[in-house]
C-alpha cells in the first residue's frame, strides 16, 4: 500500500531535491506541511522532521474526477518526507490502490502514469 524510499541527505536537500523532480515531471507541488512547525504553532511539541508535499497533475486528476468525483478526497497525492532512524524516508500511497477503494474502473492506466511520476521523483530525490 505505501511506497517508501529511503536517502542519506539531509531533509532539507531532499526536500529541495524533491520539488524539484516532482515539477521536471509535469506536476506541481500544491502545497507543502512542515508538521514541527504546524504544531509548534498550535502549542504542541513535536520532534520529528516530517514534511508533506501536495502534489498533482491536473489532466491525470481532470480524468480520475470526471469520472468519480468521490475521488477529490484523496486529491491531491501526497509525498511525506520524514526522518527515521538516522534515515530520510519519502513514502507515498500507491494511486492505483487508492483508485481501486473508489472502483475507479478504467483509471488503471492513469494510476500507473501517476505512481511511476512519484516513485520516479522520490529516488531522484533520494539520490
Amino acid at each position: 500500500m505505501v511506497i517508501t524510499v529511503q536517502s542519506k541527505k539531509n531533509i532539507e536537500q531532499v526536500c529541495e531535491d524533491l520539488q524539484v523532480a516532482i515539477t521536471n515531471r509535469k506536476f506541481g507541488v500544491v502545497g507543502m506541511h512542515n508538521m514541527k512547525e504546524t504544531m509548534a504553532k498550535k502549542g504542541v511539541s513535536f520532534e520529528r522532521e516530517c514534511r508533506i508535499f501536495e502534489v498533482c497533475h491536473p489532466g491525470h486528476a481532470k480524468t480520475v474526477l470526471e469520472q468519480n468525483m468521490e475521488i477529490s478526497t484523496a486529491l491531491p497525492c501526497r509525498i511525506s518526507v520524514y526522518e527515521d532512524d538516522g534515515s530520510v524516508v519519502l513514502a507515498t500511497l500507491k494511486p492505483a490502490l487508492m483508485l481501486q477503494m473508489f472502483g475507479g474502473e478504467g483509471l488503471d492506466q492513469v494510476a500507473q502514469e501517476v505512481e511511476t511520476v512519484l516513485l520516479e521523483s522520490m529516488e531522484v530525490a533520494a539520490k
